[in-house]
């Protein structure tokens, strides 16, 4: 589950009479994602500068994720940084992959979007139901799959090899992407109920930014994994 959103993330933020609404959600996306692909931009155009910044984006973006979850009200101001940082970050590591693999970028950003639109009629049409069976299986499912990574960091980190299962090209290897492809698209499912419940739970109007920049992670980590994916299969 989405590490950033989940309902007490609604409880906590208490009510207001001027509430947050799906439109606002939606708006307010339309406007991140707006930044997103400028930020993108400039990271494919000046590689010459963002690979020399890669460490202080990374921890730029994670420092502001802290502080949006720690504080959601920051969220109006915050997120617009967060989402030019993360273009930035995304257009220099697109590059990098399109250079090795020429048509990547364009096919993962199509592969993401359908994903994203098939999610969305899935939730809206009732095919898929956010269930608490759903929200725990997914849940612990990310969950397994964020100590994957960490791990696989951690082992790099101190002069290993890390886990090479995870960067390889074997069928399993391939399988175990398309596993993980496969629990970020399900995490849309539940952000977009709990997206739906914050609504009705009369949520204040900053929470419709909260919204939106939780599925912007949410939607960034599919991204990045249709990326990986593709990379794997072009092998």
């Amino acid at each position: 589950m989405n590490p950033v959103l989940n309902e007490k993330s609604f409880i906590n933020a208490g009510y207001n009479e001027d509430t947050m609404t799906v439109s606002g959600v939606i708006n307010k996306s339309f406007l991140l994602w707006l930044i997103l692909t400028v930020g993108a931009y400039l990271g494919w155009t000046n590689p010459q500068i963002t690979l020399k910044l890669w460490i202080p984006m990374l921890i730029g973006i994670v420092v502001l994720c802290f502080i949006i979850v720690s504080n959601l009200k920051t969220t109006p101001w915050i997120s617009p940084i967060y989402a030019f940082l993360e273009g930035l970050f995304l257009g220099t590591v697109t590059l990098l992959f399109e250079k090795d693999y020429p048509g990547i970028a364009v096919n993962a950003v199509f592969l993401t979007i359908c994903v994203l639109f098939c999610m969305l009629a899935a939730f809206k049409s009732g095919k898929i139901r956010a269930t608490k069976k759903f929200y725990r299986v997914i849940g612990i499912s990310t969950l397994a799959i964020c100590l994957f990574y960490l791990a696989d960091i951690l082992l790099s980190a101190f002069g290993g090899a890390g886990l090479s299962i995870i960067h390889s090209s074997s069928p399993l290897g391939i399988a175990i992407n398309i596993v993980i492809v496969l629990v970020a698209a399900f995490n849309l499912i539940i952000d977009f109920d709990i997206i739906q419940r914050g609504v009705a739970m009369k949520a204040p109007k900053y929470m419709e930014w909260y919204g939106a920049f939780a599925l912007m992670v949410t939607i960034v980590w599919l991204y990045m994994e249709i990326l990986r994916l593709l990379s794997k299969i072009r092998r």
